[in-house]
C-alpha cells in the first residue's frame, strides 16, 4: 500500500507538503496540489483516516441519529429516504456517515456527548427525537455541529431543515372545504412531536380562515401508528358519525383509518375523504389510493448533510431549510356527499 513518503519520492516534494496538500492546507498552491493529487491517484494512495484526522482535527465522518427505530417501520419508508439522501451527499464530499439509533430509554443511559464523542463525530444529522428526549436539550446546547430535521431550533453550531408544515396542512383543509366538506376531523400524531404542535396549530388556523368553528371533538391522536389509529378510528367514526372527512398527520395512521372505514362499512370517498402527510410509497397502492401531502425525505436528508457541513466549516449564517410540499390528490378524497 503507497504512503505519504512514496508520493513525496515519486513528486520529489517533501512529506511536509504532501501532507498539507493532501489534507486541504490552503498554503499549497493549486499547481503542486494537483501534481501531488495526481501521483496519489497513480500510486493508489489511500489515506489513514486516523491519522489524517489527528493532523486535521476533523474525523470527516457525520452520524446519523434516529430514534425508535423498529421493524413495524418497514412501511413507512421516511427514515430509510432520509439515511439515503444524507449518505449520498456525504460520499460526494469524502465523508463518512454513522447510522446510530436510540430510543429515550437509552439517552438516559448514555449521555449525547458520549455517544458522539465514543464514534469521533465532526457533526450530526438528527431525526424523530420528541421534545421531551434528553438528547435533545444537550444536542442543542452542546458544541458539536447540529441540524434538526423537523424540529426548528436554531443558534451558532445547530440548524433544522423541514418541510412547509404550516402551509401544506392549510391547503388540505382549505381543498376539503372546497369539496364540500364541513366536518373535517384532524387525526394527530402523539403530543411529544413539534409537526404534530405545528400541524395541530395550521388545522386550527385553516378553519379559522375558511369559516369553521373548530370542534375538539373532531380531534384525534394516533400516534403516528398504524394500529393506533385503526383503533382509535374504529371507536371515533362510531362516535361522530356527522364526519365528511378526516385529515390525518402522516400516511400511517391514514392507513389505519382506512382499514376501520373498511370494516365499518363506510365508502371512501362516497361517504368518507382520506387525507394523509408524507406520500410514503403505500399511498398509491393501497386502494382506493391516498391523497396526501407530498414531502421529499431524500431531499430533506441531503439538504441536512449539507448544512451540517456548512455549520463544521463555518461558510453560512443561515442555519435552516424550508422545503416546499406539494398536495397530491389521488381516490381517497372527493365531494361531499350527503348522507
Amino acid at each position: 500500500m503507497a504512503t505519504i513518503k512514496d508520493i513525496a519520492k515519486d513528486t520529489g516534494f517533501s512529506i511536509t507538503t504532501v501532507s498539507r496538500a493532501l489534507n486541504g492546507y490552503s498554503d499549497v498552491n493549486e499547481e503542486t496540489r494537483s501534481i501531488i493529487r495526481a501521483s496519489a491517484k497513480k500510486l493508489q494512495y489511500s489515506p489513514n483516516m486516523l491519522a489524517q484526522s489527528l493532523v486535521t482535527k476533523k474525523s470527516k465522518t457525520i452520524g446519523l441519529l434516529v430514534t425508535d427505530l423498529k421493524r413495524e417501520s418497514v412501511k413507512d419508508n421516511f427514515v430509510f429516504e432520509v439515511l439515503c439522501g444524507v449518505g449520498e451527499y456525504v460520499a460526494t464530499i469524502d465523508y463518512e456517515m454513522i447510522l446510530i439509533s436510540t430510543t429515550t430509554s437509552r439517552q438516559r443511559n448514555k449521555t449525547f456527548s458520549q455517544v458522539v464523542g465514543e464514534r469521533n463525530l465532526d457533526g450530526v444529522v438528527i431525526q424523530g427525537l420528541k421534545k421531551d428526549d434528553p438528547y435533545l436539550t444537550e444536542a442543542v446546547t452542546s458544541n458539536l455541529p447540529t441540524v434538526l430535521i423537523d424540529i426548528p431550533i436554531e443558534n451558532s453550531t445547530t440548524g433544522f431543515v423541514t418541510s412547509d408544515q404550516e402551509d401544506s396542512v392549510k391547503t388540505a383543509i382549505k381543498y376539503l372545504s372546497r369539496l364540500g366538506h364541513q366536518r373535517i376531523a384532524f387525526m394527530n400524531g402523539h403530543k411529544h412531536a413539534y409537526v404534530s404542535e405545528i400541524r395541530f396549530k395550521a388545522y386550527q388556523e385553516a378553519l379559522a380562515e375558511i369559516g369553521i368553528d373548530f370542534d375538539e371533538k373532531l380531534l384525534c391522536y394516533g400516534d403516528f401508528e398504524e394500529e393506533k389509529a385503526y383503533q382509535i378510528a374504529l371507536n371515533f367514526l362510531l362516535a361522530t358519525q356527522d364526519v365528511s372527512a378526516i385529515f390525518c398527520a402522516s400516511d400511517i395512521m391514514a392507513l389505519g383509518v382506512l382499514q376501520a372505514a373498511r370494516e365499518l362499512q363506510i365508502r371512501i370517498p362516497q361517504e368518507l375523504s382520506i387525507i394523509g402527510f408524507d406520500n410514503i410509497l403505500l399511498t398509491r397502492y393501497v386502494s382506493p389510493s391516498l391523497s396526501t401531502v407530498a414531502q421529499n425525505p431524500f431531499e430533506l436528508g441531503k439538504a441536512a448533510a449539507q448544512l451540517v457541513l456548512e455549520i463544521i466549516n463555518k461558510t453560512s449564517s443561515a442555519h435552516h431549510l424550508i422545503l416546499q410540499n406539494e398536495l397530491i390528490v389521488r381516490e381517497s378524497s372527493g365531494p361531499y356527499l350527503s348522507k
